[in-house]
């Protein structure tokens, strides 16, 4: 989810819709913004009322986030200084075997943009305020290694460093081949795996050397059932993915053996197409998780990474209970019902998919959440509009049940909210990943920051 605008835009009319649903973009490391192509409503709307006018923004009552020594709320804007190279900024980093880390049944945490800000300060809100246990950043290869062999590691080493010192468990996501390492380049150039997949196995071969104990989950890849995210001349394919996933899986089952390995959670979408030459550009998720299965890729992971978010349904309806918001301005929930518009069928569906095969793999939830427009003046992007309809309260008590939900099913070891600050490191109002986070454009923290803070986390 992020930084790039990679998911295709989804059309809608007041006629037959094709499913093409939510597709999530990978957080990406420099900051930048969660993509969801929308399947919007039936009718098109934006953020209007049914006659056609304007939504007015509505203020919330904030709980406040705890401010700094000089009494401000907004996050800090010092980060550590990027370096070409040439000079080693990394912190020490605590000694893995000091602070033994407890396996634990299932994972509360958060994802964060970490590569600005004030990282420490970002840290003390999920550990000291919001009573999480992980964090979730996005490594973007191909932004800090354009040239082979010289990685700016700079802004990693604090989001680890930071994380660690609070005894908090880190996961990285890691995507996106640099262009060195691909062939294949088309006018729209999107997120590409590298030609040579040893080439990836060696990459995270070199950044769990450099974070030695200090990384708990690895997330190979993202949504890699669309092309936004797997730009090669065959287009998406299952079979090749998985080839990338088992030497991912041995290059890190070699460095440490209790590192949590995800298959790249894949986008929750309806749409299967095609270019006319043959080219796959996206797969239904349940197809693409069938295809994965039946290539091995159970065997190659300790968890099945997933993304899930409601739109504008409640976490608890499944896409065929016939539940209706008959005041909603997207429609696509509605009137056009699809397992991929609902958080429960989502994740069952990939439940019942791994235990149809035999297996009792986990899933790992590496995205979700619930988007609110509500206070947040000027948000949202054009294909976000579902956000005009939940409130921000619903965005936290609905981000709370689903957090409860997952922990009672029993099949989920890892629940990654999408986001914490997106508001405050962000390319402004528009930035979709804005209405999903839990801290307004003020720092101030919305509704589901304190409902979270309180949730019990068992």
């Amino acid at each position: 989810m992020i930084d790039r605008m990679r998911n295709a835009s989804r059309n809608l009319t007041g006629r037959k819709l094709g499913l093409a649903i939510a597709g999530w973009a990978g957080l990406v490391a420099v900051g930048g913004y969660l993509t969801v192509s929308g399947l919007l409503g039936a009718n098109g709307v934006g953020p209007q009322d049914g006659a056609g006018t304007e939504v007015a923004e509505a203020t919330v009552t904030a709980t406040a986030v705890p401010t700094d020594s000089a009494g401000t709320a907004t996050l800090p804007a010092e980060s550590p200084t990027p370096t070409d190279g040439s000079e080693d900024p990394t912190p020490t980093l605590p000694d893995p075997t000091a602070t033994p880390q407890t396996e634990e049944a299932f994972g509360y945490g958060i994802a964060i943009n970490g590569t600005g800000g004030d990282v420490a300060y970002m840290m003390t809100q999920v550990d000291e305020q919001l009573g999480l246990g992980w964090v979730k950043q996005q490594v973007q290869w191909d932004f800090f290694e354009g040239i082979q062999g010289q990685m700016d590691w700079s802004g990693y080493d604090w989001i680890v460093y930071e994380a660690n010192q609070r005894g908090l468990k880190v996961l990285l996501s890691v995507v996106g081949a640099p262009d060195w390492s691909h062939s294949y380049k088309d006018s729209d150039p999107d997120n590409a795996p590298p030609d040579d997949f040893s080439l990836y196995a060696d990459f995270l071969g070199r950044l769990l050397d450099r974070y030695e104990g200090q990384v708990h989950a690895i997330e190979v890849w993202n949504e890699q059932n669309i092309h936004r995210e797997w730009d090669t001349a065959e287009g998406v394919s299952a079979t090749r993915y998985v080839e990338l996933l088992r030497l991912a899986y041995e290059t890190i089952k070699a460095h440490d053996p209790s590192i949590i390995v995800i298959s790249g959670a894949l986008s929750p979408t309806g749409n299967n197409a095609a270019e006319s030459s043959g080219r796959v550009l996206s797969m239904d998720d349940f197809d693409y998780l069938d295809q994965m299965i039946q290539a091995g890729a159970l065997e190659y992971c300790d968890c099945v990474g997933a993304h899930a978010n409601g739109y504008n349904m409640p976490p608890g309806v499944a896409w065929n209970e016939g539940y209706n918001d008959p005041t909603a301005l997207f429609r696509g929930p509605f009137d056009n019902p699809h397992h991929s518009w609902s958080f429960d069928s989502t994740l069952w569906g990939y439940h019942n998919r791994i235990q149809n095969a035999g297996y009792d793999t986990p899933l790992c939830v590496t995205e979700f959440g619930w988007a609110s427009s509500e206070g947040l003046a000027g948000c949202c992007h054009e294909q976000f509009y579902f956000a005009y309809d939940n409130t921000a309260q619903e965005q936290a008590e609905w981000d709370v049940q689903a957090f409860q939900l997952m922990h009672d099913w029993g099949f989920v070891r890892l629940a990654i909210l999408w986001n914490l600050n997106y508001s405050q490191l962000s390319d402004g109002p528009k930035d979709p990943n804005v209405p999903y986070g839990l801290i307004d454009f003020s720092g101030a923290g919305r509704p589901a920051y304190g409902l979270i803070a309180d949730m019990e986390k068992p």
